[in-house]
């Protein structure tokens, strides 16, 4: 039986190499469908975890990683050796940019030689990990080749992007739509075969170039809407008079031709910071130049220092230093709800003010309990009135659900907010500080 006819009659297994936001759903997912399915992360704390039927993702539940691993459909181990006994392989590993926002995929690099140096004649291999275009072919293809064995020949070889949203209780793996480009057309057959399985909706497209650069568009797209607002919200504090919010509210009336995104105090998260980077990154390869989304990725990434700004003007009214201020900071991950720290504007915020002189600074987030800001663990303060009537400003900078803004903005003095998240608060207005309130 080859691949193909395993893969369609259920009977294959898949190794999953990387158990962050987008490896360990998707493991869990096909060991849920009773596939069996090994976990591969280099980091032991994660795979000790697991192995006790331990969850540290959110968006799955810790009910079902408890169930696949104790019904003996998923395990977890540091080794490539599993590799050679499976049937699909996904990487799932990260993709960060260096200090000068170069492409950083040696993650990738290391899983593939792992990967081959455990691989056998026909298997599949999925890169998953967000990356520029050409990176499957140019680089993992020819890493897996090094041995002797050929794409499309000896083995397939396929990029999936992910398209995981945290916190999101709607989309997830399985009801998510996803795309698969393979280096031959067999490749994408095979490669889309296996995602059948435990995804509802399965694109094709003619090669791992096309899908590599469908996922940054996916990212570019939203950077670039997010930056106009960004621009946008900073001109109606400058001309007065013009609330940004309600501007959008209003323009996202019309049924056609529009979309709303929000400002706010930046945006954090892995791939919508980094891929407009990594998209020009590869244009100047080419002699080309992405002004247009460069400028966008520069101005979402000025935002904390808008930010900054903002404490500052309201700390100059005050009968207070700002190495003396107190100042507290109501959230600290990226995105509402979530615990992902990664890129989070809120920690930049907290740089800024620190390396300006802040010396009394604390945070709130029911979600992070602890981080690391300039080498050293911060812990989050528990939340309590008085907590928040002591402070001299309040700044929201994620606008988490649990949090009581109306009791918020009753106790505070003053409120810096970065996301409308008291909207909806009737009383003491006169506090709040809104980015974009055209005031």
């Amino acid at each position: 039986m080859n691949l193909l006819d395993r893969i369609n009659a259920r009977q294959f297994s898949v190794a999953v190499v990387g158990l962050g936001y987008v490896g360990l759903p998707l493991a869990v997912e096909f060991a849920r469908a009773g596939i069996r399915t090994i976990g591969i992360d280099v980091d032991a704390s994660k795979i000790d975890a697991l192995r006790a039927g331990n969850n540290y993702i959110r968006d799955i539940a810790d009910d079902d990683v408890r169930a696949v691993v104790e019904n003996g459909t998923f395990a977890a181990t540091t080794e490539f050796v599993p590799v050679h006994d499976v049937d699909v392989v996904y990487i799932c590993v990260p993709t960060p940019f260096t200090a000068n926002k170069e492409p950083d995929i040696s993650y990738i690099v290391q899983a593939s030689e792992g990967i081959a140096a455990n691989m056998r004649n026909d298997q599949c291999i999925i890169l998953k990990s967000t990356t520029f275009p050409n990176t499957t072919q140019g680089h993992v293809q020819p890493i897996l080749e090094r041995g002797g064995m050929k794409v499309g020949r000896d083995f397939y070889l396929a990029f999936s992007p992910e398209r995981i949203d945290p916190g999101n209780k709607v989309w997830h793996t399985a009801n998510t739509p996803i795309v698969v480009g393979g280096v031959t057309p067999e490749c994408t057959k095979i490669a889309a075969a296996v995602n059948r399985v435990i995804i509802a909706k399965v694109v094709e497209v003619s090669s791992p170039k096309v899908a590599e650069m469908e996922k940054l568009l996916e990212n570019i797209f939203r950077s670039v809407n997010i930056a106009l607002v960004n621009e946008l919200a900073q001109l109606c504090d400058r001309m007065g008079g013009i609330n940004m919010w309600e501007v959008v509210e209003a323009a996202a009336t019309k049924p056609f031709g529009f979309m709303p995104f929000y400002p706010g105090p930046g945006i954090g998260g892995h791939c919508i910071l980094i891929d407009p980077y990594y998209l020009s990154w590869l244009a100047r390869e080419h002699d080309f130049v992405t002004n247009f989304i460069t400028l966008a990725a520069e101005v979402n990434e000025s935002m904390p220092f808008y930010v900054k700004q903002m404490v500052l003007r309201q700390v100059a009214h005050m009968p207070v230093t700002l190495k003396a201020a107190r100042i507290v900071l109501l959230g600290v991950a990226f995105k509402r709800d979530v615990d992902d720290l990664r890129h989070s504007p809120a920690l930049r915020v907290m740089e800024l003010l620190t390396q300006d002189g802040a010396e009394n600074i604390c945070y709130v987030d029911p979600y992070v309990p602890s981080l690391d800001l300039f080498g050293r663990t911060v812990h989050a303060v528990p939340y309590s009135d008085s907590v928040i009537a002591d402070a001299d400003i309040v700044v929201i900078t994620t606008d988490h659900t649990a949090f009581d803004y109306e009791r918020i903005v009753a106790s505070a003095r003053v409120v810096v907010d970065t996301r409308n998240a008291t909207k909806n608060v009737r009383t003491g207005r006169e506090k709040i500080h809104l980015l974009g309130s055209g005031e």
